[in-house]
């Protein structure tokens, strides 16, 4: 094969897969639904959500990792937010999100979507209190 016509076939496949990626985050729309296993999981940390110490480090977690998209209220207003191709990033104080069980919110926090990484190289335990620094903004609400 000339070197060319290898060139031209990896230009290709390149771009097809350019294509195919683009194609796949925009049929996701905003519509980003768990399995339904994970809307049975339980928050071992909901029967203390009172207690300061279920938030952990979650704000500064926050703060590090998620103000560029989702805003520093939670609103999916971060400077990065209007440059993000769709899905946009989450209003956590919406009623959509709010109407999501706690196991659903932490798997989209574990496997990410779109342009939002997974976090699954989070503990567990962190990956909660994420959950419940959300459920404490839409209590702000």
């Amino acid at each position: 094969m000339s070197a060319l016509r290898k060139s031209l076939t990896i230009a290709v496949a390149v771009t097809a897969l350019a294509v195919g990626i683009t194609s796949g985050i925009y049929a996701q729309g905003s519509d980003w639904k768990a399995p339904a296993d994970a809307k049975n999981v339980k928050n071992p940390l909901a029967a203390k959500k009172n207690d300061p110490k279920v938030l952990g480090d979650a704000k500064k977690a926050v703060e590090q990792n998620c103000v560029t998209c989702h805003g520093p209220n939670g609103k999916g207003d971060g400077p990065a937010a209007a440059a993000l191709p769709p899905p946009k990033p989450a209003d956590w104080t919406s009623s959509r999100v709010a109407s999501e069980t706690d196991g659903e919110i932490f798997w989209k926090i574990s496997n990410g979507r779109g342009a939002m990484p997974p976090w699954k190289h989070l503990p567990e335990q962190q990956r909660w209190e994420l959950v419940n620094y959300i459920r404490s903004l839409q209590a702000k609400k």
